[in-house]
């Protein structure tokens, strides 16, 4: 038998440390032996995963810093429970609805990243950095001001207020501008978080050993030297910009779908940036390594939570020594680029020598 190439060994690694997770856990839950507060953080975990993989993707294997990554998690959250609010009197078993609202919050934030990344992809650098910051923003706005409601005849949406949906009295208002989803079903369950990480991994990892992430990787290494070998650097830079849109709409829906309630402004700025962080800690183009960064760092402040207002200083502590014992370049150059956007963010012209 051939040996198992090193690709394909990494890659079964990983699905083994989700699965384990997932054993552990389980057999932990079915004795109760886990708190209420941690076991409601388990999808959470598994959300955040999907995101920091998803978006090392980009960053990463791709090589372009994206600072908009929740305005696609916050597409796929709102699109989902839509889905999953008009399907509740039409489909009846739970677990479809919900298969039906990640596809449905997957292939939104995909359109939404076409559309994106079709004028965006054309920048480079601080400039990328930027104006991703900005759509996030953007997407946030909208929907603070996005009224969707459903009876009889359909879906009601406005731009104004919810009184001008003009729905029966039947209606039901599912997103109330600022106030965000009300009265979602809660559909997620651990398992199906699970199972939503290892597709994402397969279909990431897969992404990447193939030739388009071949290409993908050679265009961030020298982006002149793969045109000139014929790499078409805007269709592969596209492709990995979608997938990472979709991968992170689908985990929006998951999200939301785990909560009563979502209001736009979880979704801000400061949630892209906490994605980053897992990222660049669990190191540029790393994907377990993003894996476990997301994990422990998302239940970090609960488990600091005895400390009390000493505890988000002790959880900035950590992650600064993380970064001085990595001393990741890479790492260094992604956060002057951060840090480059968040200056241009507030209307600072950053005068620059070329």
């Amino acid at each position: 038998m051939k040996k198992i190439s090193k690709s394909a060994r990494s890659s079964f690694i990983n699905y083994g440390i989700v699965l384990v997770f997932f054993i552990i856990f389980q057999i932990l839950l079915s004795m109760g032996r886990l708190s209420s507060s941690f076991s409601g953080q388990l999808i959470p975990i598994c959300t955040y995963v999907i995101m920091a993989v998803s978006l090392n993707l980009v960053v990463g294997i791709s090589g372009e810093l994206s600072l908009g990554h929740a305005g696609f998690m916050s597409v796929g959250a709102f699109s989902g429970v839509v889905m999953a609010a008009c399907m509740q009197n039409v489909v009846g078993a739970s677990w479809l609805r919900l298969i039906l609202s990640l596809a449905v919050g997957a292939l939104c934030a995909a359109a939404a990243g076409t559309i994106i990344g079709i004028p965006v992809l054309r920048l480079r650098g601080d400039y990328l950095a930027i104006v991703t910051l900005a759509f996030g923003e953007i997407i946030k706005n909208v929907l603070n001001c996005l009224y969707v409601g459903v009876d009889g005849h359909g879906l009601h949406v406005s731009m104004k207020d919810a009184m001008s949906l003009g729905m029966e009295a039947d209606g039901v208002t599912i997103i109330n501008g600022p106030m965000g989803a009300l009265g979602i079903q809660k559909l997620s369950t651990f398992a199906s978080a699970v199972v939503l990480v290892l597709i994402v991994l397969f279909v990431i990892q897969n992404l990447v050993n193939s030739r388009s992430g071949r290409a993908i990787k050679a265009i961030r290494d020298n982006r002149i030297a793969a045109e000139s070998c014929g790499i078409n650097v805007m269709k592969y830079k596209m492709t990995a910009f979608v997938v990472s849109a979709a991968m992170a709409g689908a985990a929006g829906a998951l999200y939301a779908l785990n909560y009563s309630t979502v209001v736009p402004k979880k979704f801000d700025f400061n949630t892209s940036i906490l994605i980053l962080v897992f990222v660049v800690l669990g190191g540029i183009g790393n994907l377990r390594g993003s894996m476990i960064a997301a994990a422990v760092l998302t239940v970090l402040p609960e488990m600091l939570r005895q400390f009390q207002d000493y505890r988000m200083l002790v959880y900035a502590v950590v992650l600064i020594v993380v970064m001085i014992l990595t001393n990741n370049r890479r790492a260094k150059d992604v956060f002057e680029k951060m840090k480059d956007a968040v200056v241009g963010k507030i209307g600072y012209r950053r005068q620059t020598n070329e």
